[in-house]
């Protein structure tokens, strides 16, 4: 009787195991999914060096642009220097001319 007992509770815990191993096969990954994976991780990483390079060139135009206008406005500064020059020595000439009078 003690035999069967103990080879009932053997079996029922052999059961149990069973099952618990039937679902964590279930949860596992296969093969299959791991292939799937690593192609979906090696186009993401293709996607980012696209995205990098796009970054890259935008950056580089951006820099560009600033460049550009910081060379224009110190135009435009030396121009607008050189016109004040002017302006305050045709003032000087003016009050010369009317002291003169």
């Amino acid at each position: 009787m003690d035999e069967k007992i103990m080879n009932d509770k053997i079996f029922d815990l052999l059961e149990k195991m069973y099952i618990e191993m039937q679902k964590m096969k279930k949860d596992m990954a296969t093969k299959q999914d791991i292939a799937r994976i690593e192609q979906n991780m090696e186009k993401l990483e293709q996607n980012m060096v696209r995205l990098e390079d796009k970054m890259d060139e935008n950056h580089k135009a951006l820099y560009d642009g600033y460049k550009q206008s910081i060379e224009k406005i110190t135009e435009i500064e030396e121009k607008l220097d050189k016109l004040t020059y002017k302006v305050e020595n045709q003032e000087i000439t003016l009050k010369v001319l009317k002291s003169a009078k």
